[in-house]
């Protein structure tokens, strides 16, 4: 087991080694914990069933350009894994819509992971196939110079296919960690016009993720859970630094750290089996950029199948 963990991480280094200067950047959330379906396939299925989540982020709210056209980041995000015990492990399933500016990207992930235990805790080694389609509307550029039969011309798309890796180690209510890569493959679409090169490119991306559940002996109702989220494309980096004070895991407080960039607040709440978070970011560049706002909601259903080897009840860190 522990040759086919090196193998897999070497394979990551030696695709991100190729990485071009021309990708795009994938899509940042404050509520990073409630991703990992979506930037790790390995996760998939290490719940207690059929875990759906759902997350609304509006980043850099109501900023426009010069023209008064809203140009502020906009991504919304679904996922959904549960365990598969015919296949030893589990699947997941990924939507999301961003947009940037003139761009609009849609993609689609299904995603497969077979657990083992390992060390005391589950590892959850998993792959996806990746759909991505990728929209600009080139005629809302303002170039310097008009009519030059490099540029592209009108709103064009195209769709993208690619594949994502993960690990994903879990011992219950302690810790977790993971590595993975999306977009591994780093599709290219046809040229954008018949005088240059340019394309639409994949959003290769590497992912180091890890989590720390700390229950106080003296009174179990609270825990504290800090985590951290890497993410990288090898030529430009964002980390995630959180902590939440938890009380009954039915209320939640906490903050989140963007080097660099934003300082946000969090709060949430269970109703029944229902989490509801909410964030805030206020932004620390010094450009008088508008804060960003974020809503996550996630449900778990309990399935009760027989178990085909030792398993861990989750827990999904905030």
């Amino acid at each position: 087991m522990t040759l086919i963990i090196r193998t897999f991480i070497v394979f990551l280094l030696l695709i991100g080694a190729q990485w071009r200067v021309f990708a795009q950047q994938a899509p940042i959330f404050t509520h990073h914990g409630s991703t990992h379906a979506y930037t790790n396939p390995g996760f998939a299925g290490l719940g207690e069933g059929i875990c759906v989540n759902g997350i609304v982020r509006q980043q850099w709210a109501g900023f426009k350009d010069m023209e008064g056209n809203k140009v502020a980041p906009e991504t919304f995000l679904i996922t959904g894994d549960m365990p598969v015990n015919l296949l030893r492990g589990g699947a997941s399933l990924a939507i999301i819509q961003d947009k940037l500016g003139f761009e609009r990207n849609v993609g689609v992930q299904l995603g497969y992971a077979y657990h083992t235990g390992f060390a005391g805790g589950t590892l959850g080694i998993g792959t996806a196939l990746n759909f991505l389609n990728r929209t600009v509307d080139f005629s809302k550029f303002k170039p310097h110079s008009s009519g030059d039969p490099v540029l592209a011309q009108g709103e064009l798309s195209d769709m993208l296919f690619d594949l994502n890796f993960g690990l994903f180690y879990e011992v219950s209510e302690k810790y977790y960690a993971g590595i993975s890569m999306t977009s591994a493959l780093e599709s290219r679409g046809k040229a954008l016009t018949s005088n240059s090169e340019a394309s639409f490119v994949g959003d290769r991306t590497v992912y180091l993720v890890g989590g720390y559940q700390y229950t106080f002996p003296n009174n179990p109702a609270y825990t504290i859970q800090p985590s951290v989220s890497l993410m990288s494309n090898f030529s430009t980096w964002q980390m995630n630094l959180s902590g939440a004070l938890s009380y009954n895991n039915q209320f939640w407080g906490g903050v989140n750290y963007r080097p660099q960039e934003s300082v946000g607040i969090l709060l949430g709440m269970k109703v029944l089996d229902l989490k509801i978070s909410y964030s805030y970011d206020v932004n620390i560049m010094g450009l008088g950029v508008p804060g960003s706002h974020e809503v996550s909601l996630g449900y778990c259903f309990k399935v009760q199948t027989e178990k085909y080897t030792r398993t861990y009840r989750n827990t999904r860190y905030l």
